[in-house]
């Protein structure tokens, strides 16, 4: 399952520049121009996703499987945003992180993620199951 061990306190980072993509009127989940709640939580699981990833065997990959979050503040198109992915636990193929993004003002979002390890192709064999 893993080619490196992976520990807790390891930190990962990932940071975006806002596009009207990423807005909440985009997404649909809201009207206004500005980072949505939907791409801040895709930012902290993408995050947590590509910080680990690295340390899989191959065909291992990891799927979200809990997410917890406040947005605490808006996010104009055109800043960036980064998050701060924290491996906070290792229960076997079971990973917790706590997360917080901030943009170019401070803090707008944190909470906790938690990911599963999976056999990519055993994971889609079983996706693809009828009935």
């Amino acid at each position: 399952m893993f080619k490196e061990t992976l520990v807790a306190g390891q930190a990962f980072e990932k940071t975006i520049t806002v596009e009207h993509k990423d807005t909440a009127a985009a997404f649909g989940s809201g009207s206004v121009e500005v980072f949505a709640t939907l791409a801040m939580v895709s930012l902290m699981e993408g995050t947590a996703l590509e910080g680990v990833q690295p340390f899989l065997a191959d065909n291992f990959t990891t799927v979200g499987i809990d997410v917890c979050v406040k947005h605490i503040k808006a996010t104009p198109v055109g800043m960036k945003a980064t998050c701060k992915a924290v491996l906070t636990e290792v229960d076997g193929a079971k990973l917790s992180f706590n997360v917080e993004v901030q943009d170019e003002e401070g803090k707008i979002g944190y909470g906790t993620h938690q990911r599963f390890i999976i056999n990519l192709p055993e994971f889609m064999k079983k996706a693809g199951r009828k009935g």
